[in-house]
Parts: C-alpha cells; sequence; structure tokens
C-alpha cells in the first residue's frame, strides 16, 4: 500500500464526462488498496473567464482607475478550483467511494500575503493523514491557502502544481502523479520534432531548467518544491484507459519521473532542448564603466517586477565605457523602456535600443557537467544552418542562445539532432 497525491489539470477536468473519467483515475488507485489525497484545477478555460469579470468591473462600474482589490480577485478566481473539487467529491461518492472536497482554508493551507502570487509557508497535513487512514480521499482546491489577514490567497497561474506538491510533502506520500493533456516529460516539443521521445526520468534540477526555460509541463515553483523536499513525481496523461495495463503500476507507472539525480543510473550528457517565444533584448549603449552602473540599471528594473534574463556585457579598450545587454519578455519591453528612460540620469546611458521577437532556445542536461565540448557542438551545428547567435548564457546543466526568431524551429529540430535525441 502506498499513499499517492493526484492532481489533475483543467483539460482534464474540462467538463463532467472528463471529471468523472478522472473519478476513475482514483476508483483505480483507492481498490488497489492505497491512500490517496487528489488535488483539482478549475475546468479549462474557467480561470480566464474569472479573470476577465474581475478586470473587466471596474469600467462596467464607471471606475476611472482599472485597479481592483487583489483580495477580492483572490476570492473571485479561487472558486473555479472550489466547483471542480466539489464536482469531483460527488462523481467518487457515485462510485461508491469515500470521500470530501477540501477548500486551501480548511487545511489550512497557509501562505504569505501577496495575493495573486502567494507562496505557502505551512501545511498541517495531519487531518488529512488521520482520514486518508480510514479510508477517505480527499479532494483538494489546488491554487489557493489562506493568508496572515484570514483571507483567501491564490498563488499564481500554475498553482495547482505547486499545491499538489507541498501537500505530497506534507502528509509524506510516497509520489505525487501530475495529471495532464501529455503522456510524459519529452526530449523537445513533439509539434516542432516529431522524433521527440518521452524520457523515463529526469533529474529535478534539469526539469527546473526545462520549466523555467519554456517547457510547460510543469510549473516552475512546483518542481522548487519537489526537489527541495525529494517528492517523487510522476507526469501521466489524465486522457489513458484508467484500466489499461500498468496504469496501476506503484513503482513504474507509465509517463516521466522526476526524481533526484541519484536516481538515474545512466545520464545523457543533454537530455532535452527547450524554447521560450516572445523574447526581446534591450541594450544600452556607452555607459561609464564604473562600480554601481549595473545596480542602477537592474534594481528599478526589479522594483518595478521586470524579470531580466540573459545579460552581456562589452567594455572599449581603454575600459572607459561599456554597453550592456540583456534580454526581457516582450510584453515587458515599454515596461523596461519608461523604468530605463525615468533612471537615465543615474545610470548615464548615451543610447537605449531594443528588439523583440526574438527566441530563446536551450540544451538541458546534467551530464555537462562532466563533459567538454557539449557548447562547441550546439554552436558548429547552428553555424551550419547559417543560424546567428545573439547573446548566450551558460549554467553548469544548460547552455542558453539568443537567435531571431523565424529560426526558432530549425534550430530546435538541428540541436535536437545534433546530441543524437531523436535516437530510440
Amino acid at each position: 500500500m502506498a499513499r499517492i497525491v493526484m492532481k489533475f489539470g483543467g483539460t482534464s477536468v474540462a467538463n463532467l464526462e472528463r471529471i468523472h473519467n478522472v473519478a476513475r483515475h482514483v476508483k483505480r488507485e483507492v481498490d488497489a488498496g492505497h491512500e490517496v489525497a487528489v488535488v483539482v484545477s478549475a475546468m479549462s478555460g474557467k480561470t480566464n473567464e474569472l479573470v476577465d469579470w474581475v478586470q473587466s468591473m471596474p469600467k462596467v462600474a464607471g471606475a476611472a482607475s482599472p485597479f481592483y482589490d487583489a483580495r477580492e480577485y483572490d476570492a473571485i478566481v479561487a472558486s473555479g478550483e472550489q466547483v471542480t473539487s466539489g464536482l469531483l467529491a460527488i462523481a467518487l461518492q457515485s462510485l461508491g467511494i469515500n470521500a470530501r472536497s477540501w477548500q486551501g482554508w480548511q487545511i489550512a493551507i497557509k501562505t504569505d500575503n501577496a495575493h495573486g502570487a502567494a507562496r505557502i509557508q505551512d501545511i498541517d497535513g495531519s487531518d488529512i493523514i488521520r482520514r486518508m487512514g480510514e479510508g477517505q480521499v480527499a479532494v483538494v482546491a489546488g491554487f489557493q491557502g489562506i493568508g496572515p489577514d484570514n483571507r483567501i490567497a491564490t498563488l499564481g497561474r500554475g498553482g495547482s502544481d505547486t499545491s499538489a506538491v507541498a501537500i505530497a510533502a506534507a502528509v509524506k506520500a510516497d509520489r505525487c502523479d501530475i495529471y495532464t493533456d501529455v503522456d510524459g516529460v519529452y526530449t523537445t516539443d513533439p509539434r516542432i520534432e516529431p522524433k521527440a521521445r518521452r524520457l523515463k526520468k529526469v533529474a529535478f534540477e534539469e526539469m527546473l531548467e526545462m520549466a523555467s526555460l519554456g517547457a510547460k509541463v510543469l510549473q516552475v515553483r512546483s518542481v522548487e518544491l519537489a526537489m527541495v523536499h525529494k517528492v517523487r513525481t510522476f507526469v501521466r496523461s489524465s486522457f489513458e484507459d484508467p484500466d489499461a495495463p500498468g496504469m496501476g503500476d506503484v513503482l513504474n507507472p507509465p509517463g516521466t519521473l522526476i526524481c533526484d539525480e541519484e536516481e538515474i543510473v545512466e545520464q545523457e550528457v543533454v537530455t532535452g532542448i527547450a524554447y521560450a517565444k516572445d523574447e526581446a533584448q534591450i541594450s544600452l549603449r556607452r555607459l561609464a564603466d564604473r562600480p554601481g552602473v549595473s545596480a542602477a540599471i537592474f534594481g528599478p528594473l526589479s522594483e518595478s517586477h521586470i524579470n531580466v534574463d540573459m545579460i552581456v556585457q562589452n567594455i572599449s579598450e581603454d575600459g572607459s565605457k561599456t554597453d550592456m545587454t540583456f534580454t526581457v519578455p516582450s510584453g515587458d519591453v515599454d515596461k523596461a523602456l519608461q523604468v530605463l528612460s525615468d533612471n537615465q540620469e543615474k545610470i548615464g546611458f548615451d543610447v537605449v535600443q531594443s528588439e523583440k521577437g526574438l527566441v530563446k532556445v536551450s540544451v538541458i542536461g546534467i551530464g555537462m557537467r562532466s563533459h567538454a565540448g557539449v557548447a562547441a557542438t550546439a554552436f558548429r551545428a547552428l553555424a551550419d544552418k547559417g543560424i546567428n547567435i545573439k547573446a548566450i548564457t551558460t549554467s553548469e546543466i544548460k547552455i542558453s542562445i539568443l537567435i531571431d526568431g523565424p529560426y526558432a524551429e530549425l534550430a530546435v529540430r538541428t540541436l535536437h539532432s545534433c546530441y543524437g535525441l531523436d535516437k530510440a
């Protein structure tokens, strides 16, 4: 017998028929004698609808300002998961399973006070553990907790993954199964490269890089939590027949296992290729090369909640001037340019230039730590295809390359092939 947390995303619970299918997945684990808790997202599209309602209300009410109370935002958008948890509890009860729904505040999942993007601070899993021991399935509304102000606080988009991993850690689950619309983690996006392969195992660090660099399978914060608490996490498909052979395998169910590096016996040099579209590049020309200039640039950007990624600095021959180039999401360019303009005198640049429509392509693999020449292979392969590199950043287990947007798919396929990822 194992203790399992199962999480189902929005597409898995998009309508009543799919919720019933989810109930069958849960029943399979219950019938096998496991203790089960389930975390659910809102039905597909529901959160977007609720957010639209919140953003539209000030206009409808004739308010001069488009701003609204973030606490009320949370009260509204958290309702989507509450509906799903209740419906799934009813579906399970209809199948003869003892189940009840839980909202985040009932557990309680305690968060900080950052409404709309709260972080989990503590979970008391004792009540759920007791109920699971009595044979009851806990159906938990994901994406939400309760802040120190005793108000509902949501965890940010994709927060149900974070809820699931956090609950798995709190109840000391044997594994956390993340059910989604794909059957695992692939070497790259199969929509771009049909030869992409599903991976059996991925190290926490690799998955963290993949998630932060464009792979949409798991939310970044959920991977961080899983790595810190060593929660063995399986990415699985909810659209497979719940009763198909192997679906109830306790140790190795179908899908991709996200686990500690020590569990991976043979480590590939490169595990996968990730990409992120809609990147933009900003360059500040002829800055004074002096202590504090970087802080003068990136401090105000950080205060404005603008995420800066790749940073490249070029120094003049006499060392008096420097150019600073960095990337931000395309949607933040105008905001970033305004921040830089407001601080031009303090920063001391002559000219600012920007370019949208770029793509960041990343090569990821824990095996890169012990193998030389990985970067050279990528640069040579892209050069052979006539793809110009605008910026490069590296870490122990990843290389990120900034290129023009139209070359994105060619670059992904080229890198996927040159590292042999298209071979079975």
